[in-house]
Formats: C-alpha cells, sequence, structure tokens
C-alpha cells in the first residue's frame, strides 16, 4: 500500500515542478520588486520651531530593471510644514536589479500639533507591461510636533548617575564580599539536623 501512496506523491510534485516553470510563471517572476523604506526624525530648534528630516530609501529587489522611477511624498501639509530643501519627489531613469537608491528633504513645522502621515507612492515602468507600476514606502508613526516635554529632573538623573559609576568601580568588589560573607554564615550556622540532635 505504501508504493501507490509514494507514487502519487511523486507525481504531484512533478506537476506542481512543471507549473512553476511554465512560462507564465517565470514572466512573473522575472521582474523587479521594489521596496521602500521611509524614515522620519524631528530636531527642535531654540527658535521654537521643529524640524522634521525625511529619508526615504528604495531597493529593487527582483530580479529585473524598473525604469522611469518616479517617488512621490507630497502628503505633508502646507498649512503645517515648510519645504526647507529639496523637493518631495525624485525621479530615476532606472533602478536595476538589486540596486538602491534613496532621497531625503527637510521641512520646518509652522505649528504644534499631531500630524498622520501617509506612505510614499512610487510609480515604475516594466518593458513588458504597458501600465505603470506602483509600490508603497512603509507608513511612519504619527508625529507630535513641537510636543510639550516634561522637565527633566536633574537630582533622579544625577543619583542615576552617581550610583551607575559606584556600581562600576566597586561593583565586583561587593559582589566578592558578599560571596566571602554567605560562605562564613553558611559554615558558622548550624544545621537543622544537628540542633535535633542535641
Amino acid at each position: 500500500m505504501a508504493k501507490p501512496r509514494s507514487g502519487s506523491l511523486l507525481v504531484a510534485l512533478l506537476t506542481a515542478l512543471v507549473l512553476a516553470t511554465s512560462p507564465a510563471a517565470m514572466a512573473n517572476s522575472d521582474a523587479p520588486f521594489l521596496v521602500a523604506h521611509k524614515k522620519v526624525s524631528l530636531t527642535r530648534l531654540k527658535s521654537g520651531v521643529e524640524r522634521v528630516s525625511v529619508s526615504i530609501d528604495l531597493y529593487n529587489q527582483g530580479s529585473s530593471t524598473a525604469y522611469d522611477v518616479s517617488l512621490n511624498d507630497d502628503n505633508w501639509s502646507q498649512d503645517m510644514f515648510d519645504l526647507v530643501s529639496d523637493g518631495t519627489s525624485k525621479t530615476w531613469e532606472r533602478l536595476d536589479a538589486g540596486s538602491s537608491a534613496s532621497h531625503s528633504f527637510i521641512l520646518e513645522s509652522k505649528g504644534k500639533g499631531m500630524f498622520h502621515g501617509s506612505p510614499a507612492v512610487i510609480k515604475f515602468r516594466i518593458p513588458t507591461k504597458a501600465a505603470p507600476q506602483e509600490a508603497y514606502s512603509t507608513p511612519i508613526l504619527p508625529l507630535d510636533v513641537l510636543a510639550d516635554k516634561p522637565p527633566e529632573k536633574k537630582f533622579e538623573w544625577v543619583t542615576t548617575i552617581v550610583m551607575q559609576r559606584l556600581l562600576a568601580k566597586y561593583g565586583s568588589l561587593v559582589s566578592v564580599l558578599t560571596l566571602v560573607g554567605l560562605f562564613i554564615y553558611v559554615i558558622a550556622t548550624p544545621s537543622e539536623t544537628s540542633k535535633k540532635r542535641r
């Protein structure tokens, strides 16, 4: 009974292999696969303005070249932000398989508030398809622009630093003395079995 079962398993594996290597499946695997990672950092300036640095890294993890690649990240509200450097969009003639590109720009806040951003949109062309293809970057977490930060507790901060330095300097000595003290205590203290014998 084991032979028919292994024979049907072999037929199923061969069928799956033939389907996986068919021309249609091979055409789908021979395509660019664009992945984009969007990063944002906030820096508060002395003038009471917060600077927003945006960086988008684009990777072609597919097996062929993407052509006419365009990146667009224009979802930053003009009521809330001013563009300081570069633009929110960028184009590349091509992005070869296994290569990467990046674009960054800087914004400054106009006011205080919470901002919920959207992913950047990437459009590219594949020679085998007439319609342009689309990809999206990773989203960003909501930004709390010019958020009120709690005042630092300087005394607790200083105490923590002093304790860390003392532990770094005398930590090994304290641990050795503790082990010796425990050893002496165990040796010097009579066990309960000897108390019962008395």
